[in-house]
Order: structure tokens, then C-alpha cells, then sequence
């Protein structure tokens, strides 16, 4: 079918204004990975734009070599899985729940969930709270308080309510339990929603830094998040006092929260193609036949 001029005009624009948005999205990542390979004094002139001047891996070398850095990056990792692991259980099993109208007391559970979206107790009621179950300093004061998320746990919620009653209705009266139900028919439905929350759960657990610096006070334990942190008050540190003894992290000043940056990103950027699929996948992977 031969097109017309309006289609290949409307084809040449709307090729345009994507890839112009494409440039648009990729020049400040692009440019902080040029910054990451530059030396300081064309950082500080801003003369780095799209590509490295002065090459520079001097702040790689010294993030690479610190044998503590790996210790924190692997901590980061395993924090990130088992909090990934844990949100998506609670969300799932809590969301599942609330999705049921003949769920007693559904209306309040709802309610309940959502108050907390809007009022919670403070930085040192919720410090106390850790402290007193023990929590302190180990890994699960950093993945248990936040096991659920009120957001995504409604997101959730709706998505189920979205899958029809006859799937399941058909499913007890061949024998099939609540949590076989749960498991062998809801969960296979929902992959584009369950996808999309392991996403936001694994990069909010990955970027999270705080609760570690609140909770935990053995370097060992550290995210990375934490051991770049101090790497860049250190740089910061040594550039504005000239210490001695401090040379490396002085001259690295001022390209180490580039580095940083992709030192973090990078992973996420491995992870999302894996996972974006989902996002467009079709909500509903099969239906009631009449």
C-alpha cells in the first residue's frame, strides 16, 4: 500500500522530536561519564562536554584498589536481593489480601495502609524502635523497615483487582487452595506488574544510603553508597585544607562525583533492559472464554 505525503511527512517529524528527546535524555549521563575520565583543571574550566580532556583514570584506580570498596559494593548487592526478596513477599501476600472483597475488615486494613503514607513516628521514634528489637548495626535494620511500601502495595492491589474472579472461581473448584491459587494463577498473570515493582524496589534499595548511615556503625556493613560518600568529603576535605598525605584524593576532587555516579548507575542500566519487556507486555496473558 503506497503511502501518502501527509504519512512520510508525519513520519520524518515524529522520527525527529523521538530522537531529539533521546539526545536530550542521553547528554547528561554521556556527559557525566566524560567528566569521570577528565583531569581537574579542564573539569574546572567546564571545557568537558560529550568527550574526556586531559584522560584521567586516576580516580578509578584508587576506588578500584581500596579492598573496602568491594566489601561495601558486595554489601550493596546482598542488601539489595534480600530487601528486593522480602518487600516483594510482604507487598504481594498484602496486597493480594486487600484485593478480596470478602476479606473481613478490608476497608480498614486499607485505611490503616494508607495512614502511614501520611504520618509516621520520626527519625528518633524509628531509630528507637531498631534499637530496642535488636536491629542495630546488622543487616536488618536496613531491609525490615522497609518491607512494604504503601504505594506499590496499592499499585499492586489494583492490578488484582483487575484479574477476573472467574480465573480463581475455576481454579477452587478444581481443588486449588488459596495460596495454590495465588501462585499458580495470579502471580503468572501479573509479570508486567510484579516486574515494575522489583524495578522500584531494587533501585530505591540500591540508592538508599541513609538508613545505613543511621543504623549502622561497622564500616564493614557500609553500601557503597556510604563509602563514596565519605570518599567525596574526603576529597572535599583535603582540597580545601591542603593536607598533606592526601595528594591522590586532592587531585581527584573534582572528577570523584562523576565517577561515583557511574560506579552507581551502572548496575541499574545492566538490570533494566532485562526488565523493561514487562513494561510493555500486555497486562492480561489470557481471559474467560465465554
Amino acid at each position: 500500500m503506497k503511502e501518502s505525503m501527509q504519512y512520510k511527512v508525519f513520519r520524518v517529524f515524529n522520527v525527529t522530536i523521538l530522537v531529539l528527546i533521546v539526545a536530550l535524555t542521553f547528554y547528561p549521563f554521556i556527559n557525566i561519564v566524560a567528566q569521570s575520565f577528565s583531569s581537574e583543571s579542564y573539569i574546572n574550566s567546564g571545557k568537558v562536554n560529550l568527550w574526556p580532556k586531559g584522560f584521567n583514570v586516576d580516580t578509578y584506580k584508587i576506588i578500584v584498589k581500596d579492598s573496602m570498596f568491594w566489601i561495601n559494593y558486595k554489601n550493596t548487592v546482598v542488601y539489595t536481593v534480600v530487601g528486593t526478596c522480602i518487600q516483594m513477599i510482604m507487598t504481594t501476600m498484602f496486597a493480594y489480601a486487600l484485593s478480596k472483597k470478602r476479606l473481613l475488615g478490608r476497608e480498614f486494613f486499607t485505611m490503616f495502609a494508607v495512614f502511614t503514607m501520611f504520618f509516621g513516628g520520626g527519625l528518633i521514634p524509628n531509630y528507637v524502635l531498631v534499637k530496642s528489637l535488636g536491629m542495630g548495626n546488622t543487616m536488618w535494620a536496613i531491609v525490615v523497615p522497609g518491607a512494604i511500601s504503601v504505594f506499590n502495595m496499592l499499585i499492586m492491589k489494583t492490578f488484582f483487582q483487575n484479574i477476573p474472579d472467574e480465573l480463581e472461581e475455576a481454579a477452587i473448584m478444581d481443588g486449588s487452595s488459596t495460596y495454590g491459587t495465588l501462585f499458580k494463577i495470579v502471580l503468572p498473570l501479573s509479570g508486567p506488574v510484579l516486574a515494575t515493582m522489583v524495578l522500584f524496589y531494587s533501585v530505591g534499595n540500591w540508592n538508599a544510603w541513609f538508613p545505613a548511615f543511621i543504623y549502622l556503625e561497622d564500616k564493614d556493613l557500609f553500601p557503597v553508597q556510604i563509602y563514596l560518600r565519605n570518599l567525596i568529603k574526603g576529597a572535599d576535605s583535603s582540597r580545601s585544607v591542603g593536607a598533606t598525605g592526601a595528594d591522590d584524593l586532592a587531585q581527584i576532587s573534582s572528577n570523584i562525583k562523576a565517577v561515583t555516579m557511574v560506579l552507581t548507575v551502572l548496575p541499574i542500566l545492566c538490570v533494566y533492559p532485562y526488565v523493561q519487556k514487562y513494561f510493555v507486555s500486555g497486562v492480561m496473558l489470557g481471559s474467560v472464554k465465554g
